[in-house]
């Protein structure tokens, strides 16, 4: 018997790589050179960004008080049935998505600020220490206040409102003892009142105030009554100075013109929170927001003072919806107490006025997002506003000299 062995098969070819040294060099040098881009364009972002951007999410955030107001009345709201049903037939779904998202762009601008805390931190000081800068640090502690008052999901009598208050207050107190003290107890003229006082200004106030109105809320009307009177005792000093155009330093550059929106801000804001503390709108309140009122007018009368700021797309122009929809959000109020017909129509026309001018803005922020970061920022600018000098004459001086 014979065996036939089958024949060997030929042994598979062995597939052989071969990496050439200089491709595999030259492939982690691009992804060393793109990591390092992103961290410039990053680090870029972090060095343009300042408190001031909070602008927007103080518009967006008095616009979700607005809409509450409007949509949600509470059970003493005796606004008129026709602007009622008209408010109304939106469907309070537009209030919970306009706040969820003012909710996303106050997380996202408070962790770049944060960001930007840690990694340019001498920044940070530089902006603590400029005159237009360091108001706008309230910005942020007034936003978190505005959407805490109206937020769907915690209620004014529990224990994590209270939590959140005290969380958002302290932060504004100890401003103030900042920018309060040293206007009284600095020695010299650099950083006296009448050498730093500028609109902005008028946001220690303000937050002061909405503190006030948030405490009150809660029933807390001794602690609201505190806020309320340190920010209208110093509400007094500043707006004298800054209505005698008393301030040594020069004037505002035009792209911030539109700050001069917060001078009818503040009493609005103060009779808001007076009216909560009382519980009504009494006569207090009515000539607060009649002063509100008078200076919004005499603002709008002069176009012309914001014609330089209006030639190009800034983030300043988010100055100007905030301190429409607080006097709107007043003017409900006093809509609600007087029950007349001229009441009725002001309160339909500013609050048609500032959600206009609000969804104008949002609209222009969306198509101009290139133009949100500038180079020329005068915030970021140390010679943007410069402080009195040390030599300038003082009153007495000049007095002297006269005779």
């Amino acid at each position: 018997m014979e065996f036939h062995t089958a024949p060997s098969l030929p042994p598979h070819p062995t597939l052989i790589t071969t990496v050439d040294p200089s491709s595999a060099a030259s492939l982690s040098d691009q992804n060393h050179e793109c990591f390092a881009v992103v961290i410039r364009s990053i680090s870029s972002i972090l060095a343009r960004f300042h408190a001031g951007y909070f602008r927007i999410t103080l518009s967006l955030g008095s616009q979700a008080l607005l809409w509450k107001n409007l949509i949600e009345p509470t059970s003493h709201n005796t606004i008129n049935p026709l602007i009622h049903h008209i408010f109304h037939r939106f469907h309070p779904i537009t209030f919970v998505s306009l706040w969820v998202f003012c909710l996303v762009v106050l997380t996202i601008l408070s962790f770049i600020y944060l960001l930007r805390c840690i990694f340019h931190l001498d920044m940070v000081k530089s902006e603590f220490l400029h005159h237009v800068g360091v108001n706008y640090l309230f910005a942020p502690w007034i936003s978190w206040l505005l959407l805490l008052q109206c937020s769907p999901l915690v209620h004014h009598k529990t224990g994590a409102y209270l939590s959140l208050w005290w969380v958002l207050v302290i932060p504004v107190v100890v401003l103030d003892l900042k920018i309060y003290g040293q206007w009284f107890t600095t020695k010299g003229q650099k950083y006296n009142l009448t050498a730093v006082a500028n609109p902005t200004s008028q946001m220690s106030v303000i937050g002061n105030l909405v503190g006030s109105t948030a405490a009150a809320q809660m029933g807390w009307n001794e602690t609201a009554m505190i806020l309320f009177s340190l920010g209208m005792v110093h509400y007094l000093v500043l707006f004298v100075t800054l209505y005698q155009r008393l301030s040594g330093s020069d004037k505002l550059p035009a792209m911030l013109r539109p700050v001069f929106f917060l001078f009818f801000a503040a009493p609005g804001v103060a009779s808001m929170a007076w009216s909560s503390i009382c519980g009504k709108f009494d006569t207090t309140a009515k000539m607060l927001f009649f002063l509100s009122v008078f200076l919004f007018m005499s603002l709008v009368c002069r176009p012309l003072l914001f014609k330089r700021a209006m030639r190009r797309f800034n983030v300043t122009w988010w100055a100007y919806p905030f301190p429409i929809t607080v006097l709107a959000i007043a003017a409900t109020e006093y809509a609600e107490e007087v029950k007349g017909k001229l009441a009725d129509v002001l309160m339909l026309f500013l609050a048609s006025l500032s959600m206009l001018v609000t969804f104008i803005l949002v609209i222009l922020t969306l198509f101009n997002s290139q133009m949100l970061l500038p180079d020329n920022d005068p915030i970021l600018s140390t010679n943007a506003i410069s402080p009195m000098p040390d030599n300038l004459p003082t009153t007495t001086t000049r007095a002297a000299s006269l005779n």
